[in-house]
């Protein structure tokens, strides 16, 4: 009679009656864990809801804007899209000057976004990761500014735009814009959390000074916020009327400044005034068709931890 020897399990290197002995380790994780949620018939209710109510309006701008004004202002408005549209484009882009109002928008808005998101991306990681005497002081009055209207600081800022030889020109509307204190405590919240010290210990002592460990190392991890403080920003930028309309003058305006113009008249043609929002709404959806996947792709990959 021959004996033969319990066979080994690979895995564990154990005779096959020891491994079958072995008690099993609960696990970890639920059933179910990490799989895709799917959502119920309640929310796809909520999300047609919800996306219904963020299209109306910009539906509204498009059939307003091709009917005329007798046909808005009537007891029973129009609900489908009429003939007048490219009639009524016309009127409000020959009326109001647009093409020269586009691009000193443009201009404005790159000029503001770019500016914001180097020194804001600069400030936030000197006040996250850095150590110096004042930090906290400093930092609390950056958000002190946040409590402030902005209305306050019109009348000495339009002074001092007029003392530099600014008054009426881009500049004017471009330096005072040119750092933000939201756009510094966001960057500063982030980096606090996503960028460890690390990486910043390697990187210096692999010999990198303090320039070179903001491009190779704050940068990369800082794009997710960046992206989104960046599209925050170039729309407001985009959007701002108030101190525009007062720095700038009807023959230099930015798109806002020239839509005011439009209903600025005592009878104001109000489907040349939606003609005209709609213009000013397009390069917003373009910019957010052309770089909403990347925005939307940052956003998740800031959410994953390493």
């Amino acid at each position: 009679m021959t004996m033969t020897s319990p066979t080994k399990v690979p895995e564990l290197g154990l005779p096959a009656r020891s491994a079958e002995r072995l008690p099993k380790r609960p696990s970890r994780f639920k059933p179910g864990a990490g799989k895709q949620l799917q959502g119920g018939p309640f929310a796809y209710i909520a999300l047609a809801v919800v996306g219904i109510g963020s299209l109306l309006p910009l539906y509204w701008t498009l059939v307003a804007a091709s009917h005329t004004q007798d046909e808005v202002l009537a007891s029973t408005p129009p609900f489908l899209p009429g003939g007048r549209l490219l009639h009524n484009l016309d009127a409000a882009w020959s009326q109001a000057h647009l093409g020269k109002a586009i691009v000193n928008s443009v201009i404005v808005s790159s000029c503001i976004t770019a500016a914001t998101l180097f020194f804001c991306t600069l400030a936030g990681y000197a006040f996250a990761k850095m150590r110096f005497r004042g930090r906290g002081a400093l930092m609390t009055g950056v958000i002190a500014t946040l409590t402030i209207p902005p209305q306050l600081s019109v009348v000495p800022l339009f002074m001092m735009m007029s003392d530099i030889g600014w008054g009426g020109n881009l500049e004017s509307v471009i330096f005072p814009t040119l750092v933000s204190a939201f756009g510094v405590f966001f960057m500063r919240q982030y980096l606090s959390e996503a960028l460890p010290y690390e990486l910043i210990e390697a990187a210096k002592i692999d010999g990198a000074n303090n320039f070179r460990i903001v491009l190779s190392v704050v940068l990369p991890v800082a794009r997710p916020a960046m992206m989104v403080l960046g599209m925050l920003t170039f729309v407001q930028a985009w959007n701002d009327f108030f101190w525009p309309y007062l720095a700038l003058n009807q023959q230099n305006p930015t798109l806002q400044v020239a839509l005011g113009q439009l209903s600025a008249s005592y009878t104001p043609d109000q489907s040349i005034v939606m003609a005209g929002a709609l213009i000013s709404t397009l390069p917003l959806l373009v910019v957010f068709v052309i770089f909403g996947k990347q925005i939307v792709g940052g956003i998740m990959s800031g959410a994953v931890k390493g």
